[in-house]
């Protein structure tokens, strides 16, 4: 039995569900686990087609907005036309089998007003039977599991259904535990603080990126960010409030490089923070670094009441001194430690020349 699993960038995106303090699972594979899932529901239930689909949880997060589920697993007859297509969550009885969070049996889809006949259109298949089941997980639907055309002329029933719910359990589970060690695995690489990465990621990443520059003789910049004046909010509002200014600063610092996936930002220590921007000459940098700099300028931090502290409002007391450090054309002879070491000292320098004229402005290592 052939069975054809979405690709892998499909598959990642399925798993971006996340609540909003937490961070994205990346790289989780699925495709061995969805191919056994359906190779063994099959063995149970055989079926002439069957199908895995998983929710779209970027436009339906909150369950308010409509959302899509994707064809990440099918096997059957045009089955191979399915995956990487999407289905909106209110149509059909898989739509319903998703909505309604509740098993389903169509022993006749003709007769069945849940039936969505385009997708047999799509297949040049015909269906006939279905059973449905929804795959959950701490209580939310986030997809369903079916299979159709229940072979040796035999209706499905409910121990087909019995079983069928057993698999989409099973699946639910493997998920969650994909999506738990994934966690398990950014905590040890995240500031707890800032939701950032931490200066042990930091070093691995950038020695990575300057070797991957060399290599290529492409441009990269390093910019190394220190809050201005960061003291007097602790020693005017306490360290609470000071510790959610750098977690609101980090916010800054994640929606800042949004459009540049490639980049990297990290908490380098106390209120100094560190970002990598591969493929990024020193103009381009000095351009990113400047309007940086006038975010946090005019940014309004502890607007809003935090856990443990009140709304204060500051804006124009915390501002920013920036130090950008790019690596050169040439650099015979040296390793990538040294040079990485290099551009981080010159990247640190140029934001204490920051401090020193003034504070509140970017400099550029010469």
């Amino acid at each position: 039995m052939r069975i054809n699993i979405a690709p892998k960038h499909i598959l990642d995106k399925i798993l971006e569900r996340k609540r909003k303090d937490e961070y994205r699972p990346e790289g989780v594979d699925l495709k061995n686990m969805l191919k056994e899932i359906l190779s063994w529901a099959n063995r149970f239930v055989p079926s002439e087609s069957g199908s895995i689909l998983l929710d779209d949880p970027v436009l339906n997060q909150d369950k308010k907005k409509s959302g899509l589920l994707y064809f990440v697993a099918c096997f059957g007859k045009g089955s191979g036309t399915l995956v990487e297509t999407t289905l909106p969550i209110d149509l059909g009885i898989a739509g319903r089998t998703y909505t309604s969070g509740k098993p389903y049996i169509s022993k006749k889809v003709k007769e069945d007003d849940n039936f969505y006949s385009a997708i047999d259109k799509k297949t040049k298949f015909q269906t006939k039977s279905i059973v449905c089941a929804p795959i959950m997980i701490k209580g939310v639907t986030i997809g369903v599991i079916e299979l159709i055309n229940r072979l040796h002329h035999i209706d499905y029933d409910q121990t087909d259904l019995q079983l069928l719910k057993i698999f989409a359990e099973y699946t639910s589970t493997l998920i969650q535990n994909s999506l738990d060690a994934k966690r398990f695995g950014e905590l040890s690489i995240r500031d707890n603080l800032t939701g950032l990465y931490n200066d042990r990621y930091f070093y691995d990443r950038f020695t990575k990126d300057v070797a991957r520059a060399i290599r290529r003789k492409a441009p990269l910049s390093l910019l190394f960010l220190d809050l201005d004046r960061f003291k007097e909010v602790n020693d005017t509002h306490g360290h609470l409030a000071g510790s959610r200014v750098l977690t609101e600063v980090g916010s800054i610092l994640f929606e800042s490089l949004k459009g540049a996936p490639s980049s990297t930002a990290a908490r380098y220590g106390g209120d100094e923070f560190i970002i990598i921007l591969p493929d990024t000459p020193a103009d381009k940098a000095s351009g990113y670094a400047e309007g940086l700099r006038k975010t946090v300028e005019g940014f309004v931090f502890l607007e809003r009441r935090y856990p443990g502290g009140k709304a204060v409002k500051i804006k124009g007391q915390i501002t920013s001194s920036i130090g950008i450090a790019s690596l050169s054309e040439n650099n015979p002879g040296r390793s990538v430690k040294e040079i990485r070491d290099e551009l981080i000292k010159k990247a640190d320098s140029a934001m204490y020349a920051s401090k020193q004229d003034g504070r509140n402005r970017v400099t550029l290592s010469r």
